[in-house]
């Protein structure tokens, strides 16, 4: 007769051991959706955070993994059509990189669950009810760019102290860049130097952008964080050497790019950390419960090949402060 207690673990052995491979086999589907082109190499851009991250968390594509990425190529109009396509496609969590793919994510679906890399302004924006409890199918975390008018200008000034007048060029269809460019214009005015508010939705209102701060005698630039600047780097970094304007921005990327300096958070970083939101609601966590993190890790960035090309000395209580020097 076989005895009851054995039985009853070898049952136990059993069932544990078919929920382990029954959890092994499970392959995640997860949404990608971005306004960008898509680069040439996903792991070498910013957007390879998220790759890394959920390496680190052990998961691993082509075995329990796969990450459907959608990227828009600049065309505002295509991020609807590419939400459906991922919601069609039933994956389990949707990561958004920007404020217009959070939109078109959140219109396109309310239960599957959406991650945001870097908003802006997630509850001025209408994606969560407060940070604390998002109360809907939206979490992640959200950036300070809203909050760092004073130090941006403050830094700005110490870069450039002969500054008078600091055009601040925003994006008017970025919801979150009205809250930016009003951080900076009070800061401006703190500072006793005059603001000049410009804006530009698309590439070709770039180049005017600059023109009318040249007709505006401005001598100065503050860039408001948005995907479509961050894109196009490259021609604004030649647009502020081309009339001589010292620039600050949100992203690493620009100063990298050519720019004077930046102050924020990292991109990269922000894509990492989105990973292990998604790691959670995988296991279980509901999106409209998990606080909405805001980011503490700020950096700084200075070009100084930038700072030499304008004829500025960059102090050097300023450089101190840098976490990266571009020589």
């Amino acid at each position: 007769m076989i005895n009851r207690r054995i039985l009853l673990s070898a049952f136990g052995a059993w069932a544990a051991a078919t929920r382990a491979f029954a959890q092994q086999a499970r392959v995640w589907h997860v949404g990608f959706l971005a306004l960008p082109d898509r680069p040439e190499s996903i792991d070498a851009s910013r957007f390879g955070g998220f790759v890394r991250g959920m390496r680190e968390l052990h998961y691993v594509e082509g075995k329990d993994l796969t990450i459907e990425w959608r990227f828009a190529g600049g065309d505002l109009d295509r991020l609807a059509g590419l939400a459906d396509d991922l919601v069609k496609r039933k994956v389990d969590v949707i990561v958004a990189s920007s404020t217009p793919a959070i939109r078109a994510a959140q219109k396109a679906t309310t239960t599957i669950p959406i991650v945001v890399a870097n908003a802006n302004d997630p509850v001025g924006s209408g994606f969560a009810d407060t940070l604390g409890r998002p109360g809907h199918n939206i979490t992640g975390l959200t950036s300070l760019s809203s909050d760092l008018g004073p130090k941006v200008v403050e830094m700005l000034l110490t870069a450039a102290p002969k500054v008078a007048r600091v055009a601040i060029l925003a994006n008017p269809a970025n919801p979150s860049n009205a809250a930016i460019v009003q951080s900076l214009q009070a800061a401006c005015g703190e500072a006793k130097v005059a603001s000049l508010p410009v804006e530009a939705s698309q590439v070709t209102e770039i180049d005017k952008a600059f023109a009318i701060m040249k007709q505006q005698a401005a001598d100065a630039v503050a860039v408001a964080a948005d995907t479509l600047f961050v894109e196009q780097r490259a021609q604004i970094a030649e647009l502020t050497d081309r009339y001589r304007l010292p620039s600050i921005f949100s992203f690493r990327e620009h100063a990298e790019a050519g720019g004077l300096m930046s102050y924020g958070q990292s991109l990269a970083d922000g894509y990492r950390r989105a990973a292990t939101y998604v790691d959670r609601i995988l296991k279980g966590a509901s999106p409209s419960s998990l606080p909405i993190e805001q980011s503490t890790k700020l950096e700084l960035v200075i070009n100084l090949k930038t700072a030499r090309v304008l004829g500025l000395a960059i102090p050097a209580s300023l450089l101190a402060r840098a976490d990266e020097v571009i020589e």
